[in-house]
Formats: structure tokens, sequence, C-alpha cells
């Protein structure tokens, strides 16, 4: 039965962007969220990093998996608003050592982020020993040695590979190509900055077994590329194209097994930290009897990088 997912990139655009519910109202010169969580750093310790969740201009790319684009703006983002929500925020935080500036999409992206802000920011952001952006590889370039270059911490630039599946990465209409992704990564490395990684577990158009296999090679792809950081996101539906895909069964939530199995495999190369998203797993159902008990050991080991002993059950047998 042949996909009701357009083949081609300009119908895949629209067909994504029909299926998309209501935008949330935002003030352009207030953060959407801002949180501090410990994460485990590169030497070992458990560090308080500052994530501020930017309110901008929608990312260009129209991604199939993607609600980030929920809280985005659909006009340019005003010059002096991108400060002005760092110092908003920062006055509501208690004391970090790192940031993370998420923006819903590329921090290098001067209609999302101005240009002309940069110093500002830097300014803002200068206590911090780390400063953690996003970006699409294609927008990885001069403006992010320019950026770089204003900072007193080290830069770290986080991309999305999301899946070495080739034909899978393509469908899901991110423009970007697993040779443009490496490349980037190279170029990142030669200019001293780091690299964190996005990858994506079980996105759509993969089963179970298929969609493990993926994560794992996923995981070797990225740290081959020199990553320091791999981020492992649930993939989740929501934004209205993946919640289309389910009902015909082309993309279900992966399994906590299928969760637990992926971190498993990324701790255990020993390649660098490997992290897994829990925020929308808490909100999710599971077994009455282990579901918490098995979120709670994720996130401890996010924050040791230890695999720790599974979770037992007597209603689903546990797992992990």
């Amino acid at each position: 039965m042949p996909s009701i997912y357009p083949a081609s990139g300009a119908r895949r655009n629209k067909w994504i962007v029909e299926r998309r519910p209501q935008r949330a109202a935002l003030d352009p010169w207030r953060p959407y969220a801002f949180c501090v969580e410990d994460e485990r750093s590169a030497s070992g310790q458990a560090v308080p990093v500052a994530t501020i969740f930017l309110t901008n201009r929608e990312c260009p790319w129209r991604c199939l998996m993607c609600d980030l684009w929920r809280n985005t703006l659909v006009e340019e983002t005003p010059a002096g608003a991108i400060p002005a929500q760092i110092d908003y925020a920062l006055a509501r935080l208690p004391r970090a050592r790192q940031i993370k500036l998420y923006n819903s999409g590329s921090f290098f992206d001067c209609h999302a982020i101005p240009v002309a802000d940069y110093p500002a920011i830097s300014r803002r952001v200068q206590s911090f020993e780390r400063v953690v952006v996003e970006s699409h590889p294609a927008l990885a370039g001069e403006r992010t040695l320019n950026f770089r270059d204003l900072l007193d911490g080290r830069l770290e630039v986080a991309m999305g590979l999301e899946t070495v599946h080739t034909d899978t990465l393509s469908r899901l209409n991110k423009g970007m190509t697993l040779e443009q992704f490496s490349a980037t990564a190279e170029w990142l490395r030669k200019n001293e900055i780091d690299l964190r990684v996005f990858i994506l577990i079980k996105p759509p158009f993969m089963d179970e077994m298929e969609a493990l296999v993926w994560a794992e090679r996923s995981l070797d792809f990225a740290f081959d590329c020199g990553a320091t950081v791999a981020s492992l996101i649930p993939t989740r539906g929501g934004n209205g194209a993946l919640d289309e895909l389910q009902k015909i069964g082309e993309f279900s939530p992966p399994r906590m097994e299928t969760i637990e199995a992926a971190v498993i495999y990324g701790l255990g190369l020993k390649r660098g930290r490997v992290f897994v998203d829990l925020w929308d797993l808490r909100k999710s159902s599971g077994c009455m009897g282990c579901h918490a008990a098995r979120i709670s050991r994720l996130g401890e080991m996010n924050r040791r990088q230890l695999i720790l002993p599974s979770v037992s059950c007597d209603q689903c047998g546990g797992g992990g």
C-alpha cells in the first residue's frame, strides 16, 4: 500500500504544514521557557546548566518530526529581543556554570537571531564556561566563528543528525545529507568548537527492531564525527504530521525497552556522554508498576553516565 506521505520536497512541505495544530501566541520579548538542570560534564562533574528556550522566527526547514515550530514567531525576531529574553530568564534562574541558548531552529539563522545582537548576547553569557547553541549544518559558517570569538567560554554547537538511515533521513524533509553533516562536524572540530548531536529513537517508517539498530548505528556515526555528547530523543507525536502517519501505522512512539536499550548501547561505547531526553517520557503512560521507576533509572544514568541495574516489575517484567 503506497504511503500517504508525498514523495517530493515541495509537496512534503505543504503536506506537513497543512496538518499542523495551532501555534502558541508568544511575546517576542520573553523566552517561552527556561530552567536549570544538572548535567554531567566532560570532566565527570555534575554541573548546573541553564537552558533558555528563546522565542524567535520559525526555522526555514519543515521537518516531518518537528513540533518546535509551535513556540516560534511567523515574523523576523525584533532587534534587541533576544538579549532581553536572556535578561528576563537569568534574572529568574539560580546560578549555573553552563548555558544552552536553544531557539527551536538554528542560532545562526539571521532571521531568527539577529547578527547585530551577537555582541549583546555574548556580554550576557560571559560568565558561563560553556555556551551551547543549535544549528542546521547548512548554517554553520562565518557567523559561527564571529559568535565564537565574542565568547569568554567554550562554544558548543548542537546539530540534529536524527538518523543515519539514509532513506528515512531524506523522508524527514530535513534538507541534509550524512556527507553534509560529517563535513560540518569536521569544520567545527578544526575551528575548536565542540559538537553535540541529537538522535531520534524510532523516527517514522521504522518498526521497533529497526529503531534500535539504527539508533545504535547513529550513535556510532555521531562519535565517529567527533561528538562529545549524543542526546537521544524518543520521537513523539503531536505535531499533526506524525499523528496522521500514526493512524495508518507508519509511526508510533518507541517502547520503553527500545529507549533503554539505545541508552545502554551508547553508554557502553564509552566514546562520549550519552543523554536521553526524559521531558516527554515523564508525561507519557506506561506500566503502572514500573514506568516511573524506569524513567527515574534513566535519569540517574544521565547523571552518572553509568549503566545501572534494570528495574524488575511483577506486572510487566520490567526491562533494560
